[in-house]
């Protein structure tokens, strides 16, 4: 896997509430075994403590997405490199169950596979995946979308740097509620000068 497609992790956790509109779905043990989305050693590990844990650190990354969309990259920059010091990675080569053609291992680096819960592997992923995506291709490539209501993290991987929104969802709504506004501007012009007496 190259390292920085575990920005998802971020995305995936900050993304697991929706301030906004008042919704958590990181609730149970069932839904931080879910984020990892693949069964693993550190998806076992999971348990009630692991709770607590993720939403403070899903707290604090989405702090990392907010300053990067306010163009604080400073800030951004060090919210994360403190989430890193709290959640170092601990990388392993692994080549388990993953085997060539011929039988031999797929060597490939594992981040955490060491650590001692679930929420400590999930957090040093995630934060060093999303170091990886940040150093290689700008702080501005981590935004918050821009249709209300929803607040969703996500990462710019387009070619020109212009997403706004976290999804074509999002993109579509935003649209048509921007093209609503504008016809209903025009009708009201429209209607003001129908009103307005001729001299």
């Amino acid at each position: 896997m190259e390292l920085a497609s575990y920005a998802d992790f971020a995305v995936r956790l900050v993304n697991s509430e929706e301030p906004e509109r008042g919704t958590d779905a990181l609730t149970s043990v069932d839904a931080v075994r879910a984020l990892f989305r693949v069964p693993s050693r550190a998806a076992a590990l999971a348990d009630e403590s692991d709770l607590p844990r993720l939403r403070a650190v899903r707290t604090r990354l989405r702090g990392v997405f907010e300053a990067a969309a306010d163009g604080e990259d400073v800030r951004a920059v060090d919210l994360l490199n403190s989430l890193m010091v709290e959640y170092p990675v601990s990388p392993m080569i692994s080549g388990h169950d993953d085997l060539d053609e011929s039988g031999k291992p797929h060597w490939h680096l594992h981040l955490a596979d060491n650590a001692p819960t679930a929420a400590a592997n999930y957090s040093a992923v995630a934060c060093m995946g999303l170091a990886i995506h940040l150093t290689e291709l700008g702080v501005d490539r981590l935004g918050i979308c821009q249709a209300a209501p929803c607040r969703n993290a996500y990462l710019d991987t387009s070619t020109n740097r212009s997403r706004r929104y976290c999804s074509d969802r999002c993109a579509t709504r935003a649209n048509v509620a921007a093209y609503r506004a504008r016809k209903r501007e025009e009708a009201l012009r429209g209607a003001g000068a129908a009103l307005t007496p001729r001299g």
